[in-house]
């Protein structure tokens, strides 16, 4: 039978049983079966093309997807939070917050003052002794290698004056200034500037104050000059500040004193930025003047001059908008006083200018009311403090206040997802500073104990500067944890530490603020301040909101309700342990090998804090509760916490990781082929020898030396905030009921003491509040002057907890 198409046909056959074609029936053609097969063949392949194309479609779309999220992730890093912003932007302005518009809010210069606004007209002061030996000083930015005796306020009410005291080598500066409300562009101010040679100088010295103004990219400058080389006003306009003049009067030997000869120079020129300041001013000084008072020789001077920028390669000149820059240089013998009057245009009904006896009127004024208020606020002689540490106290204040400033730009950030750094939003930050020489800029892990000061003196500040933190943050709940903004701030930024990594945290510290804000709002419901208060925290919530998740997901442990601290650092072979920049305690020993099984003590502790905060904001704002209270609660069961952190053997709470404690530098080793000269080979390190290999257990490392070049930092240096935290909690345990509250007693008390007595001694004994302070011999440490939570002596002085 034949078989096509796999069907049976019907043959025909005649009666002598032999079969005849049917007529209808065509005959077989040869090669049918090989065609029908190459069909289905073909059949076969245009189906695998058809899944190709298919699949080349679906990798290409999956492909742009893939290249859209990778691009939308990487956009993440620099997307502000959507939510409303805590402060509107003109919220800083002089319609809306004129008292706070002008201010000190350059604490990176000596003596200088800006406008609470993004492009500031600024001004400042420069000094340089003449006629000394060696190279010529120009002091003008806070440099720790001026290696000045002391500097710093003695008062600061952070809003309407201060006073400070500046020690070069054989004379005194005093700076005042006082501001006076009036017009719609934050009124005016005076300064004054008064100079007093030491006792141990051997003869007065001729000193050059420069004042200056100088604009940034916005407003302009006009010079008025009589006697051909006296500046004797500049007159000026800017968005901000509408009309302004800014007067320079005369030296005179004193207070409605006469005269004093001084010699005259102006320097009119343009800045790109204001961190070419000191540069220009430096380029131009020229000894070609001559110093002749009536009775004395005449010597030849210093004095800034013709500026010609130095010529510059054109690859590498600044493409920056060129700004009006002004300099007026007074030379003149000590003592002299100098007064500089900054008038605004729209003050038209101006009783006498604030200048001479008006101006020292006011200034008594301002600082009996200091004196009151700071009385009330910490009650230091109610506690019988001696009256010089009452006036280290007013003086520890005041270098917090004097050191608040205002930055604007934008911070350089990274993500796992660029392949490049990004610039940040623009944006503002109102923050105290660590240090005016060594970290005049943001901080945030310092910003929440800078504050836990500041709010006893002026919760209104405290509330903006939280606020300016908090408006910074990103869509994923991070806050760059070093705020470098704008030209002056990253001009003394290493560029290694430039750029911020969103990985990265810093200790939570604002919740420490926030929680004293909750339990002043909760003990005094009815105080107006307390209004302000619930309204700020109903602005401030959906921002705490995402910060709060932002730490509880990304840095958590390896196991439920740990926390691990990322960005340790990776490099394993120059490091006896790498250090945990982010967790705050740079270089504080933690596992020897990191790993993903950390857990850290630390961390867990700030998120038991920040949880609880979070539960009271909700609870006083009627927001659910409940997660926030069950993370609190379960954070602050002991039961937990020794499951994850006690070392029943070292009777302490750890860290956990991967540690061995095995670990030392030694010199590597440096092979020098026969003959060969050794200075052409490179210098034999110190380089980490692990001699037991690690395992995962609780860490017991306390102090070592760390690197062949670092000295320890963290490590066994005495620290005032870790200290203000452990006097914190032993005030908190003295007060209850227990097993060990004879104890806490005792070492409160014996603690608080050895602080207050330390810090207060090393500054009458070095002229400074430091970083930190040595464990053997108690003497200040590290950079100076300190006064970002190193002030907080303040605090354990009034036990203000």
């Amino acid at each position: 039978m034949a078989r096509t198409m796999g069907r049976h046909r019907k043959r025909n056959v005649t009666g002598d049983g032999v079969p005849h074609p049917r007529k209808e029936e065509k005959p077989s053609v040869p090669g049918r079966k090989e065609k029908k097969k190459k069909t289905s063949t073909m059949d076969i392949g245009k189906f695998l093309i058809n899944v190709s194309i298919g699949l080349c479609v679906f990798s290409l779309v999956w492909f742009f997807y893939a290249l859209y999220m990778r691009s939308s992730l990487a956009r993440r890093v620099v997307t502000l939070h959507p939510s409303p912003r805590v402060l509107d932007t003109n919220s800083t302005s002089a319609g809306v917050s004129p008292e706070r518009f002008w201010g000190s809010y350059r604490p990176q210069v000596y003596f200088g003052m800006k406008t609470r606004s993004p492009r500031s007209v600024v001004t400042g002061l420069m000094w340089m002794r003449q006629f000394s030996d060696g190279d010529v000083s120009l002091r003008h930015t806070c440099e720790q290698s001026d290696r000045l005796p002391g500097y710093g306020w003695l008062m600061h009410d952070g809003l309407s004056f201060g006073v400070q005291e500046i020690h070069d080598r054989d004379f005194t500066l005093t700076t005042e200034f006082a501001k006076r409300m009036g017009g719609s562009h934050g009124g005016d101010w005076t300064w004054r500037v008064t100079a007093k040679q030491h006792s141990s100088a051997p003869y007065p010295p001729v000193v050059s104050l420069m004042f200056y103004v100088a604009t940034d990219t916005q407003g302009s400058l006009r010079a008025h000059v009589e006697d051909r080389t006296r500046l004797s006003s500049v007159t000026g306009t800017s968005e901000e500040l509408g009309n302004f003049k800014i007067t320079f009067r005369r030296p005179t030997a004193g207070e409605a004193a006469s005269g004093k000869y001084a010699s005259y120079n102006y320097l009119q020129t343009l800045s790109p930025g204001l961190d070419k300041l000191t540069d220009i001013v430096r380029s131009s000084l020229n000894p070609r003047f001559v110093f002749s008072p009536p009775s004395g020789e005449k010597r030849v001077y210093i004095a800034v001059d013709t500026y010609n920028p130095p010529p510059q390669p054109q690859q590498q000149k600044d493409s920056r908008i060129e700004s009006d820059f002004i300099v007026h240089q007074v030379t003149v013998q000590t003592p002299f006083q100098i007064e500089v009057l900054f008038e605004s245009g729209s003050f038209r009904d101006r009783p006498n200018q604030l200048a001479g006896l008006v101006l020292t009127e006011e200034l008594a004024v301002r600082k009996a009311v200091f004196d009151d208020k700071f009385e009330r606020t910490f009650r230091l002689q109610a506690k019988r403090v001696t009256p010089g540490q009452v006036k280290f106290g007013k003086a520890a204040l005041s270098n917090m206040l004097g050191g608040i400033g205002y930055f604007f730009g934008q911070s350089i950030v990274q993500s796992a997802y660029n392949e490049h750094p990004l610039l940040y939003p623009e944006g503002a930050l109102f923050t105290a500073v660590p240090s005016r020489s060594f970290f005049p800029r943001g901080f945030l892990w310092d910003e929440g104990f800078h504050q836990l000061l500041l709010s006893k003196w002026d919760p209104q500040g405290t509330r903006e500067a939280v606020a300016h933190w908090l408006d910074l943050i990103n869509v994923e709940g991070w806050i760059p944890r070093e705020q470098i903004l704008g030209d002056e701030a990253r001009s003394k930024v290493p560029s290694e530490f430039m750029v911020q990594r969103n990985e990265n945290a810093n200790p939570p510290t604002l919740f420490l603020v926030l929680d004293k804000l909750v339990g002043q709002l909760e003990s005094h419901p009815d105080a107006p301040s307390s209004r302000d208060t619930l309204a700020f925290l109903r602005k401030l919530y959906p921002r705490l909101q995402t910060w709060f998740e932002w730490y509880n997901t990304t840095q958590a442990g390896p196991l439920p309700n740990s926390y691990r601290w990322r960005g340790r650092d990776t490099d394993t072979n120059l490091f006896l342990n790498p250090k945990t920049l982010t967790s705050g305690l740079d270089d504080y020993p933690r596992a020897s090998h990191p790993s993903t099984d950390e857990r850290h003590v630390d961390l867990y502790c700030w998120m038991a804090l920040a949880s609880g905060t979070m539960a009271s904001v909700a609870r006083l704002l009627g927001e659910p509760r409940q997660e926030y209270e069950r993370t609190h609660l379960t954070l602050t069961d002991n039961r937990l916490l020794s499951e994850l952190h006690w070392s029943e053997h070292l009777r302490v709470f750890c860290d956990y990781g991967n540690h061995t404690h095995t670990v030392q530098l030694q010199q590597e080793k440096v092979f020098v082929p026969p003959g060969q000269p050794r200075h052409q080979f490179p210098v034999a390190r110190l380089v980490r020898a692990v001699r037991k290999a690690p395992r995962l257990q609780f860490v017991n490392a306390l102090g070592y030396r760390n690197t062949e070049h670092d000295a320890p930092y963290w490590r066994g240096a005495i620290w005032i905030n870790i200290n203000y935290l452990a006097i914190r909690a032993l005030h908190h345990y003295s007060t209850k009921e227990g097993p060990y509250r004879d104890m806490a007693i005792v070492l409160y008390q014996e603690l608080r003491t050895n602080i207050i007595n330390n810090v207060y001694k090393q500054y009458q004994d070095t002229g400074y509040i430091w970083e930190q302070y040595n464990d053997s011999t108690g003497r200040g440490q590290g950079s100076h002057p300190f006064t970002g939570w190193s002030a907080l002596v303040v605090l354990i002085m009034a036990e203000e907890y």
